[in-house]
């Protein structure tokens, strides 16, 4: 395992023209060392509880309580039949008067709110705690995570990520996607919140169950993030996240998000009609898909037939989209 690339601040010019492309996480210290959040954090963590409360519209939110028996890990239950925590609705400012409580206690309860908008639930405070790399990217809406001591087991997210530390410490383990066989994928359909996540807690492994996942850990990636720093996650590189501390914020910006469920629906039908057809038939299947999708040439499968003529066999645009939307939408729907 070794420690994630850390660089200083880029421009958002380099960032897109040069680190972005080598599809790699890093790690960019000090990247908010100026938000008020973070001057509060190195005072003290509660301090930054109080701006929390400042900004709080009151909207209530979706909050994750686990027992202390968790030991702050979301997870499922043991025999998978659900989860081992509960999900209740309150304030920012009531989560942030648990999460105090909590920090006095031996045996505190684990408990977040995670991927809460600012504009709706702290207006105001994102002007404050500008991040501009994310200032030409339109869908990176600006979002919160508060909690305790806790793990985000490790998943994969649809879109690139930026992650900023405003209060307490988190170590993210990173994994690329070559990992995902070694990393023992839970249900695509019954996740924790949204993604499928791996089965192995990589801060307890238990290799008896699964013993490929040394392979997995090879491949790892290690950042320690404290107030101030910022790590780019690219798209599907597996991440867990613990954080250490008894009072943790973390804001976060998903972009380049994929449309329609992006590549994710495509596997998932792949291994509908697909997946069982007899290793011949797969083998067959496997050309067609290295031709149209994965081949370094297939975004000029099409270019022997006339322009007029490729339909959505041709080049990327907005029209060839919905074409590929209506042609996949009539073969799913049609009768037999």
């Amino acid at each position: 395992m070794t420690p994630v690339r850390e660089i200083s601040e880029p421009t958002s010019q380099a960032f897109e023209n040069g680190i972005r492309q080598f599809y790699q996480p890093i790690v960019i210290r000090g990247a908010a060392n100026h938000w008020p959040l973070v001057k509060a954090a190195r005072q003290s963590p509660s301090e930054t509880l109080k701006i929390v409360r400042q900004f709080d519209s009151g909207a209530p939110t979706d909050i994750m309580v686990a027992p202390p028996s968790e030991k702050g890990r979301f997870f499922y239950q043991p025999d998978m039949r659900g989860l081992n925590f509960r999900q209740e609705k309150a304030s920012l400012t009531q989560l942030a008067n648990e999460v105090e409580k909590a920090a006095h206690m031996a045996e505190p309860p684990g408990i977040y709110a995670g991927a809460t908008a600012l504009a709706s639930h702290l207006p105001g405070l994102h002007e404050q705690h500008p991040f501009p790399l994310t200032d030409a990217l339109p869908d990176a809406t600006p979002r919160i995570w508060l909690g305790n001591a806790s793990q985000v087991a490790t998943h994969f997210d649809m879109s690139d990520n930026f992650a900023v530390v405003a209060a307490g410490k988190r170590r993210f383990t990173l994994f690329p996607p070559e990992a995902t066989r070694d990393l023992y994928v839970g249900p695509l359909n019954f996740t924790l919140a949204g993604q499928p996540v791996s089965m192995v807690d990589p801060l307890e492994p238990d290799l008896a169950k699964h013993p490929r996942f040394p392979a997995a850990m090879e491949q790892a990636q290690f950042a320690e993030l404290e107030p101030g720093d910022a790590i780019y996650i690219p798209t599907l590189w597996w991440h867990h996240v613990a954080a250490s501390t008894p009072i943790n914020i973390l804001f976060n910006y998903w972009h380049n998000d994929a449309a329609h469920g992006g590549g994710f629906l495509a596997l998932v039908h792949g291994m509908l009609s697909i997946r069982d057809l007899p290793k011949p038939q797969r083998d067959a299947w496997r050309a067609w898909f290295d031709h149209f999708v994965f081949g370094d040439d297939a975004a000029y499968s099409a270019d022997h037939l006339p322009p007029n003529s490729q339909g959505i066999n041709g080049p990327e645009s907005d029209q060839r989209s919905a074409m590929m939307r209506q042609f996949i939408a009539q073969v799913l729907t049609a009768q037999k």
